[in-house]
Parts: structure tokens; C-alpha cells; sequence
């Protein structure tokens, strides 16, 4: 299983702009062959600056690389670079422990 987490950081005044392009593939990312779970996350602080993570889980890398390869993402990704502040960061990742209390895994 791999997680893909991908740092974004936009002006304030793109962040609405930003959300509502993630709401428009979100699903479509979500049925992509291969693709278990994906959600947006943004911090918490305030300022000139908002922050954005991209968490998505993928069953094996041949299917993240598959949609990293697909118009949707060319088409997503363009429209989204557009909006930046910063070059954004991104990490692949596997998960190698867990613990919850509220029977989250």
C-alpha cells in the first residue's frame, strides 16, 4: 500500500479556488484503478499563506504512477500549479505502524 502526500501552499485569495478544484475530480481521483482513499487537509494557522495536503492511498505504485500518467491528472495539476505561491512538495510513503483509540486503522 502506498500514501501519497502532497504539500501545496497558496495566497490566501486562491484557497476557495483551490478547494473547489479539488472537489471537482476528487471523486474522479477516487475511481481511479487502484485508489483506496483520498482527502484534503489544510493547517490550521492563519496568515498571508494557505497550506494544503493531498493524502491519497493507492494499492501498489504501478497504479499511483498509472494516474500520475492520465489526462485527469495532467488537466488537475495544471490548473492547480496556476494557483501556487510556493513549488509544491510531495512524498510517497508506506505505512509501518499505527495506533488508535477511537478504532481508526
Amino acid at each position: 500500500m502506498i500514501i501519497r502526500l502532497v504539500k501545496m501552499t497558496f495566497p490566501v485569495e486562491n484557497s476557495e479556488k483551490f478547494e473547489a478544484l479539488f472537489e471537482t475530480v476528487r471523486e474522479r481521483i477516487a475511481a481511479r484503478e487502484g485508489c483506496v482513499h483520498v482527502e484534503l487537509l489544510r493547517t490550521i494557522a492563519e496568515g498571508e499563506e494557505a497550506i494544503y495536503f493531498t493524502r491519497s492511498i493507492w494499492n501498489r505504485e504501478e497504479d499511483l504512477q498509472a494516474y500520475r500518467a492520465s489526462d485527469l491528472f495532467a488537466a488537475t495539476w495544471r490548473s492547480t500549479k496556476a494557483l501556487f505561491s510556493q513549488r509544491a512538495e510531495a512524498w510517497s510513503t508506506e505505512l509501518i505502524s499505527v495506533s488508535t483509540s477511537d478504532g481508526m486503522e
